[in-house]
């Protein structure tokens, strides 16, 4: 006997595996993408700084090297929390950028100790593309900074098109590998 695929039977099943590899992917794009954007404002930066290890073998996305403001270099964690995912269905139901919010909050929390040293930003985008305010913020400030060196006026835009089309790509790419070959 055939068994029928609803289309509710293939979206349970794409969003039930939508937290897979891809997403990893996704993350290093964007730590890539912004690592790359900070660099263009002649900071440097490294990915995976060893120096700021947690107890537990964990450290943020990157770091600057030099000052950022406040006296402080500034660090960055990326996360990509599934929008779709059974856990956060009632809050995403209610709320738009909830699951950015409370994930961005557990990152700030997972980070505090790097507050007394750095600046910390937790760069938090939905998979359905809500950004948490934080995100938001540390895009149009290094945007901000790139356009003062360029003199591009639309750098902060295209930084923003780069991080939302890296989204897309890890999106279509996840949903095109939940598909069922015949």
């Amino acid at each position: 006997m055939k068994t029928e695929h609803t289309m509710i039977d293939i979206w349970l099943f794409a969003t039930t595996t939508f937290a897979t590899s891809h997403f990893r992917l996704l993350m290093l794009s964007y730590n890539d993408i912004l690592w790359r954007a900070i660099k263009r404002v002649q900071m440097p930066a490294v990915k995976k700084p060893v120096s700021l290890m947690r107890d537990d073998n964990k450290c943020p996305d990157g770091t600057t090297l030099l000052l950022w403001a406040r006296g402080n270099p500034m660090a960055w964690d990326v996360t990509v929390p599934d929008t779709y995912a059974e856990s956060h269905i009632g809050s995403t139901a209610t709320k738009l950028g909830a699951v950015a919010y409370k994930t961005a909050q557990n990152k700030i929390d997972k980070y505090s100790k790097l507050a007394s040293t750095h600046i910390f930003f937790p760069l938090a985008i939905e998979t359905a593309g809500a950004w948490h305010e934080m995100a938001i913020e540390l895009t149009q400030e290094i945007g901000g900074r790139v356009t003062t060196i360029t003199e591009h006026t639309r750098e902060t835009t295209f930084l923003f098109q780069r991080l939302s089309m890296a989204l897309q790509r890890g999106n279509a790419v996840s949903f095109h590998n939940t598909m069922v070959t015949v």
